[in-house]
């Protein structure tokens, strides 16, 4: 349970329910539903239903927020509108795109020198009290989220029986959209694993979270996320403040470049490897994966003619994203 207290306490939670049972996780938004629940609470404490006054006001642009964030937070209650409106109750539903969103982010693509130099800081990480794992655990969790190719959620709620340490086999649980699969570590990768464990996993709990905090609870991405800038600091990799990058998220779309255009150099058939990767990502559908194409071609372009010739179709206008979504 969320534990709303607001006027809209029983539909907050019924649409998150709703969202979930569709397969999505639906975790950072309930944060911002619970927002919305305090705000309703304190200023339209009588409200029965979802008024125009009550959505326009929740989504008046403060002067030091962002625009994609303002339009994040409209979305969200433009589709709680919606299943408002679904099963029966009164509600005004903002048009969609009623909010101009703000710039899109185009991915930052590392070079080798500054992959080189971001994972050799994170091996210079040192022990502090506050999270005795730490320079243990962030040169792996780097190494696997861009060697594997993962999204950084999918590395921190790693298990240790989701590590198979024998065959170099990373289980992928629950997922975006609940979508699991099977990732193949490297082996320099899978040795790392088993020398982690030897040392942070004494008695082995196979519940336990592979990356975990003092408390036992996993690695938040807040603590990954501000190691993250620190190691960007010292590698001499320019940051341009949150929102801007080079983000975490950033290194799942440098595997994915770096493996079309290695296929692509070794003359490949991409039409057969395209659904092999599709897999290995944990998409649902060519679209999602066909993104990584555009964003291949236009940091190689020397490859460009060959993507296009294998995928004329496929590769779409590149579009970037706040969040962490293919």
């Amino acid at each position: 349970m969320s534990n709303f207290s607001g006027p809209f306490k029983e539909v907050l939670q019924s649409f998150i329910e709703t969202k979930k049972s569709l397969g999505y996780k639906y975790l950072t938004e309930v944060g911002m539903l619970k927002r919305f629940d305090r705000f309703t609470e304190d200023k339209y404490s009588s409200a029965n239903t979802l008024t125009k006054e009550i959505v326009l006001a929740w989504c008046s642009k403060t002067s030091y927020e962002k625009q994609n964030n303002l339009c994040g937070r409209a979305s969200i209650i433009r589709q709680l509108a919606i299943h408002l409106d679904n099963i029966g109750i009164d509600a005004y539903i903002l048009p969609k795109n009623h909010f101009k969103s703000g710039e899109k982010y185009v991915p930052y693509i590392y070079s080798k020198s500054e992959l080189q130099r971001f994972i050799s800081e994170t091996d210079k990480c040192h022990f502090t009290n506050q999270f005795p794992h730490r320079h243990l655990i962030m040169p792996v969790i780097f190494r696997m989220v861009y060697t594997c190719g993962l999204r950084i959620s999918e590395a921190r709620l790693l298990k240790v029986q989701d590590v198979d340490l024998t065959n170099g086999i990373l289980t992928i649980n629950q997922s975006k959209m609940d979508n699991s699969r099977f990732v193949p570590m490297a082996d320099e990768l899978t040795e790392m694993c088993r020398q982690y464990t030897s040392q942070v996993h004494i008695i082995v709990n196979s519940e336990s979270y592979f990356f975990p905090m003092k408390n036992g609870r996993p690695v938040t991405l807040t603590n990954v996320y501000k190691n993250f800038r620190k190691f960007l600091w010292r590698a001499g990799i320019s940051h341009g403040g949150r929102g801007f990058g080079p983000r975490i998220h950033d290194f799942r779309h440098v595997y994915v470049i770096h493996s079309l255009k290695k296929w692509s150099e070794e003359g490949k058939d991409l039409m057969v490897y395209l659904p092999i990767l599709r897999t290995y990502l944990g998409h649902k559908s060519f679209a999602e994966t066909a993104y990584y194409l555009r964003l291949t071609a236009d940091v190689f372009p020397d490859i460009t003619l060959k993507l296009e010739r294998a995928f004329p179709d496929l590769i779409p206008i590149i579009e970037g994203g706040e969040n962490e979504s293919n």
